[in-house]
């Protein structure tokens, strides 16, 4: 039987029972945005990742742009961030009117690289966005050290944790997605910002509806971006299930070491949001595992630099540039039976 990629339905069909629950207590409320459930959830995933403060949004990259946003970025400055995470923090950044300023990364994590940022620093950059990129954290403790406000893209790394502290705990603010496909997914768009600091919690609170401070006064321009009463109570039925998403991702992983013969250990940091190999051989490898019924992607095939849409930019990322044309992202979600985990562990030895 073929495997693919992602199976969104499995894990909808285990939990139909809690989510038709849930949506019908939302229908039966009268109330659709910003209520009960939208509260409860922030309480719980605030909770969840060990911080005081979760704000809700629509999306991941509104999430990223209400960041910036909230720390007063805007025309004139530059924000750090690396482009090989899908241009998702750019699209973030040129909302502002920000200007991305690209870092390399680290070859062994494909994460944002502290060195490089320590190289690239300058007066007009305000702040770093750290990507932990296919659910692995990034080294906080290092970029954090440059001394500049920092966001986390939390994105592909729900649950994930480093020295004890949770992502989404240990940046200014920290910005999450729940796109469906996410290791905390909801059935449609949704997003969330979580911070330690009340009056960024507040201030966020205020851009994701209009800017206002009361009804109908806006103390600023802000968005209307808000999460509805039907995701949040859809991602309330799946964050107690979360863990244990995390866990059998990181057994799926370690089944894929193993059959590419690599001996390193899979820790809390890593929570297997996307596995992704690398090799100077892609197409070969994948056009193999396409006759073996097994499906395939790229994430992602072009840095954020080398897009159509990019501005001539004079930057050069190697380490960036040499990874997008070698990554390769293999069937990895908590709903994969263990034949199917089989299969592909022997195409690869194969």
């Amino acid at each position: 039987m073929p495997v693919a990629l992602n199976d969104l339905q499995r894990q909808t069909t285990n939990l139909q029972a809690e989510i038709s629950a849930a949506v019908n207590r939302v229908l039966a409320s009268g109330w659709y945005i910003l209520g009960r459930e939208c509260a409860a959830f922030e309480a719980e995933f605030a909770a969840y990742c060990g911080v005081p403060h979760c704000v809700s949004v629509a999306n991941g990259t509104d999430a990223l742009e209400l960041a910036l946003r909230a720390l007063h970025i805007g025309p004139g400055d530059a924000v750090a961030t690396v482009a090989n995470a899908g241009g998702y923090s750019t699209t973030a950044i040129r909302a502002t009117g920000a200007e991305p300023l690209y870092i390399d990364i680290d070859p062994a994590t494909m994460n944002m690289s502290a060195a490089d940022l320590r190289a690239r620093l300058t007066p007009r950059m305000k702040a770093v966005i750290a990507t932990h990129l296919y659910g692995r954290m990034a080294d906080l403790p290092a970029l954090l050290a440059a001394g500049l406000p920092l966001i986390e893209d939390c994105a592909q790394a729900h649950g994930a944790s480093l020295a004890g502290r949770k992502a989404g705990s240990w940046g200014t603010l920290a910005c999450f997605s729940f796109y469906p496909t996410k290791n905390l997914g909801a059935l449609g768009d949704g997003g969330a910002i979580t911070t330690s600091d009340a009056q960024l919690a507040a201030r966020v609170k205020s851009l994701r509806q209009y800017g206002w401070t009361a009804k109908y006064h806006s103390a600023e321009y802000g968005r209307n971006s808000r999460l509805d009463e039907m995701q949040a109570a859809i991602l309330r039925v799946k964050l107690p299930y979360l863990d244990g998403w995390n866990a059998r991702r990181r057994e799926i992983a370690a089944a894929y070491h193993r059959a590419l013969g690599l001996d390193s250990e899979i820790g809390e940091d890593y929570v297997a949001h996307l596995y992704v190999m690398r090799t100077p051989a892609r197409e070969a490898l994948r056009a193999a595992l396409a006759a073996r019924g097994i499906a395939t992607d790229i994430h992602y095939p072009i840095p954020d630099h080398l897009q159509p849409a990019a501005p001539p930019n004079a930057v050069r990322l190697p380490a960036t540039e040499q990874a997008a044309a070698e990554v390769l992202t293999l069937p990895c979600y908590a709903e994969l039976a263990p034949a199917e985990v089989a299969a592909v562990a022997e195409a690869l030895r194969a």
